[in-house]
């Protein structure tokens, strides 16, 4: 099966940590595992342990334009992108793929041009191996919704931590997420301090996937540019029980997909 998992929320909650902890750790388990950096802030590689990123395929102009653009400013809404991964994506740690989508700096939500219809395309029709698994690490906040990037995503797990601003943006997300038909979305709570948290999460009906505590470790692997993974501590214990619940989800889904094929 192919399971695709967005991860979102806002600005510095720790979502480039989550991302490229679960897909190296996915990897060791086993799946072929694509990880997609849509963040502009482009950090998920030091996440992953890639030394040297992709290029972001929005650079790549004349392929856009030659897959997804015709003439007079119009474009073609299911463009080729099956040869996508292999040709611009890079074999990290643990053997993880990874790609780069960079932004589609476009005013207004919901831009219909051919570099974001490409990006939405690479999303819908990834070809992948029977045991495969996509982690896209979106940008902050909730603009990639009104674009409908995420639309087909199997999971958006929303990282919140302690404070008013981050549960605001889980509530938005939450609504919006169901407008564009994702009928999974689970919460981690970073950086402790879940009890408040906890219950306002609850009030929202969001499920929560698990708690990753403050742990210096992760400023330690920063400052030697290391993946948290390569350097442990008490973080990325939490993000492997996080992986294991992840795990149940992920099963469900296996199941729905097979019940929907009979």
């Amino acid at each position: 099966m192919l399971i695709k998992i967005a991860i979102t929320g806002k600005g510095g909650v720790g979502k480039t940590t989550l991302s490229g902890t679960l897909a190296r750790l996915l990897a060791r388990d086993g799946y072929e595992v694509l990880a997609i950096d849509a963040d502009p802030d482009m950090n998920l590689a030091s996440s992953l342990g890639v030394e040297i990123p992709p290029k972001p395929l929005v650079d790549y102009k004349d392929l856009i334009q030659e897959r997804a653009g015709t003439e007079g400013g119009a474009f073609i809404y299911n463009p080729k992108v099956d040869d996508i991964a292999g040709k611009y994506g890079v074999i990290g740690p643990d053997g993880v793929r990874m790609l780069v989508m960079g932004t589609v700096d476009k005013g207004g939500s919901g831009c219909m041009c051919p570099a974001s219809a490409f990006l939405r395309a690479l999303l819908r029709h990834l070809m992948l191996k029977e045991k495969s698994a996509v982690i896209l690490d979106m940008e902050a906040g909730i603009e990639h919704l009104g674009r409908g990037t995420t639309r087909g995503m199997d999971l958006m797990i929303v990282v919140v931590e302690p404070g008013e601003r981050s549960i605001e943006t889980a509530e938005r997300i939450k609504k919006l997420s169901s407008e564009i038909g994702i009928k999974r979305l689970s919460a981690v709570i970073n950086k402790g301090g879940s009890g408040k948290v906890n219950h306002r999460l609850e009030e929202l009906g969001i499920p929560i996937l698990g708690e990753i505590p403050f742990d210096p470790k992760l400023m330690q692997a920063d400052l030697e540019k290391r993946a948290p993974i390569d350097v442990g501590g008490e973080a990325v214990e939490a993000i492997l029980k996080i992986k294991e619940k992840l795990m149940e989800i992920v099963e469900d889904i296996r199941k729905e997909q097979e019940e929907s094929k009979k």
